[in-house]
This record gives C-alpha cells, structure tokens and sequence, in this order.
C-alpha cells in the first residue's frame, strides 16, 4: 500500500473513532433531534466503511492488474510511459512559455 493511501486510511479511522466518541458522548442525551442525528451517523459511519472497502479493495485489484500486464508486455509499458511523459512535457513546456515561463 503506497504511503498516500495509507495516510487516507489513517484519516479515515481517525474520523470513525471520532464518530463513534461522539455517539458514545451523547448516548445519556435524550431528544429526538439527537436520536435521529445519531442513527443518520451510525448510517454514514457503516456507508463509509463499506465504501471505503470496497475503494481498497479495486485499488489493489487495479494495482495488481497493472503489474501483471507491464511483466507480460514490458517494452509496450516503456513505450507508453515514455509516450505519455514526452506529451505532459510537451504541454508543461508550453504552458511556461506562454506564460512568460
């Protein structure tokens, strides 16, 4: 797991214990505002989870999918790595100079 995604997945159980710190402190608190803001929480919490499971999980199917087509063609890998970083640094240059780079 690269550092970035680590790091997203750091926040994000970060922000679920903050939640769930949330919902244990206004467990006592009666009113049906709170009630209702409550479940809409547990609901989010659950929904993040399950999304945020379900983006791991096809990022790394993706990650895998990638490696194995550039062992299976490496110079096609090549080409295209190179074909898109001489576009990019194409366009980069250009912006520069039209700005006054």
């Amino acid at each position: 797991m690269s550092k970035e995604t680590q790091a997203i997945g750091n926040d994000m159980s970060q922000l679920a214990e903050d939640a769930r710190a949330l919902m244990v402190a206004t467990a006592d608190v009666a009113g049906e505002k709170v009630s209702e803001a409550r479940k809409r929480l547990a609901a989010a919490l659950d929904s993040g989870k399950e999304m945020y499971g379900r983006v791991r999980d096809q990022a790394v199917a993706g990650a895998k999918a990638t490696d194995q087509a550039v062992h299976e063609h490496p110079y096609q890998a090549i080409g295209i790595a190179f074909g898109v970083g001489a576009i990019l640094g194409y366009l980069a240059s250009r912006r520069c100079c039209r700005n006054g780079g």
